[in-house]
């Protein structure tokens, strides 16, 4: 029988691949989607990554996949995946070249009426200005070999001791912004060399920074414990760790190829290369990845100051009157070690989460003291047409899905495919058109990035919604994004 044939419709937002379907399989795959995304998800190869993951050693409950999947490199994005540390491998493919590909939010006191079209306009252009972007692009920083090091020592902590932000900043980002452990050493030449002077810039693709208001609150408790309310202008910044990161991931790609043979592990895409995760090569990519991780918080910190310091002179507005402050800080594409309760017995799981999102539930000691009250922030990035989301974890989370939910729409469109559906259009001319002010560093961006490239974010939010693992707080709507 066929994969599609051997999936099975839970409920309405649950599927799942047996284990039988494949005698590799340790675990089933699980796939959360209602049915009119489920229609797109089968188009493409991104399910048999899914089950190409549940034959990998050590994993537990499932292999997860979140409406937003869609085809990437050994696990699919959208992919999450969680391996006992005891026994089990850890993976550089299902975890991604951008390591900690992330988003943070930030609040204003500024409300949407007080931003004419004018105004607007400006504000982006200041924006554009004053943040590097596009492939390739270059920070203000040029780091010396000992603050190199110390940025990936001390994540976003190094960006706030140099003046770029502040000690809040620190306690409303996933991990404080450091993940104990990075190990500089572990990290190449050519890495070092691609990261050096990219501290500070934006990147391209996918990644942005925009300006945006709060269009509806569904949670009105919730959304005033996270400093949001009606009309209110925010902030949001997607990047990652640059060209740091991908080098890493390159790097140590090559390495667990040769693992693979060296420990036999026998796979069914040599894209899961692997090593176990006690052994030398998984701890060595362990303290590599880290690093990174480091590496791409102190980027989105920096990112963040400079906006900050845009919208403060741009508006003529006092740090007071502005009250620009961070909403929250999470990632992507990252390893974490989380305690989770398996079969009965709470035990410790390397959680591999490429394209997926933390939330944690109220009262869980990872949840940030200001929020844990109510549970950790969500956020979740939407095509710069449409619109983006603030969720809130929940308990069923932390019991399904290793505290994980989505990360975003998911692509639509291969790049290339979308290139051929903007041919003769002007994308600019058209998101104007909805009041919506864009700057990229050309064409070619916009087009491989225009909204029907992406699924329909308000679709993947009422699957993770109406599933459970994360509840809606607010819908956030553009009114301007500069991209690289």
């Amino acid at each position: 029988m066929s994969l599609i044939d051997n999936i099975v419709q839970l409920d309405e937002y649950r599927w799942e691949v047996s284990r039988n379907y494949k005698d590799s399989m340790r675990v089933p795959g699980r796939i959360y989607a209602d049915e009119r995304l489920m229609r797109r998800i089968i188009q493409d190869q991104s399910l048999e990554q899914v089950v190409n993951a549940a034959s990998l050693p050590g994993i537990q409950k499932a292999s997860l996949a979140m409406p937003d999947i869609h085809y990437g490199y050994g696990l699919p994005i959208g992919g999450v995946v969680a391996t006992n540390v005891d026994g089990g491998i850890i993976s550089p493919g299902a975890t991604g070249y951008d390591i900690n590909c992330g988003v943070r939010l930030a609040r204003t006191n500024i409300m949407r009426k007080d931003i004419e079209l004018g105004l607007l306009k400006i504000l982006v252009d200041a924006l554009y200005q004053n943040i590097p972007a596009g492939v390739g692009s270059e920070g203000r920083i040029s780091l010396s070999a000992a603050q190199h090091r110390d940025v990936l020592h001390k994540g976003a902590a190094w960006t706030v001791q140099q003046g770029y932000g502040t000690q809040e900043d620190l306690a409303c980002t996933e991990a404080g912004g450091c993940l104990a452990g990075a190990d500089p050493d572990a990290v190449s030449q050519k890495a070092y060399e691609r990261g050096r002077r990219q501290l500070g810039s934006l990147g391209s693709g996918n990644h942005f920074v925009e300006i945006q208001y709060v269009e509806q609150i569904y949670n009105e408790p919730v959304a005033k414990k996270f400093g949001l309310f009606a009309d209110q202008i925010t902030l949001m910044i997607h990047s990652g760790s640059r060209g740091l990161g991908h080098q890493v991931c390159t790097d140590y790609l090559t390495l667990m190829d040769k693992a693979v043979s060296k420990y036999k592990i026998t796979l069914p895409d040599r894209q899961l290369a692997c090593a176990p995760f006690d052994s030398p090569e998984g701890q060595q990519y362990l303290k590599a990845m880290r690093a990174a991780a480091n590496y791409a918080w102190a980027n989105r910190q920096l990112l963040m100051h400079r906006a900050k310091e845009v919208l403060e002179r741009v508006l003529r507005l006092s740090p007071k009157d502005l009250g620009f402050s961070q909403v929250y800080d999470l990632a992507h594409n990252i390893i974490k070690l989380e305690e989770h309760v398996v079969e009965g017995k709470k035990i410790k799981l390397a959680v591999h989460r490429k394209g997926a999102t933390r939330a944690y539930p109220a009262g869980h000691s990872e949840v940030p003291a200001i929020y844990r009250q109510v549970g950790q922030p969500v956020l979740i990035p939407g095509d710069m047409g449409r619109c983006s989301y603030v969720l809130v974890g929940t308990p069923r989370a932390l019991e399904e899905t290793f505290a994980s939910t989505c990360h975003g729409a998911g692509r639509n469109l291969s790049r290339h495919a979308a290139m051929r559906a903007a041919k003769g259009r002007a994308i600019h001319r058209e998101l104007e058109d909805q009041g919506i002010i864009v700057r990229s560093s050309g064409h070619k961006t916009l087009k491989e990035e225009m909204p029907e490239a992406y699924k329909d974010v308000s679709q993947v939010v009422d699957v993770v919604h109406g599933a459970g693992i994360s509840l809606k707080v607010a819908k956030l709507r553009p009114l301007g994004v500069i991209k690289g």
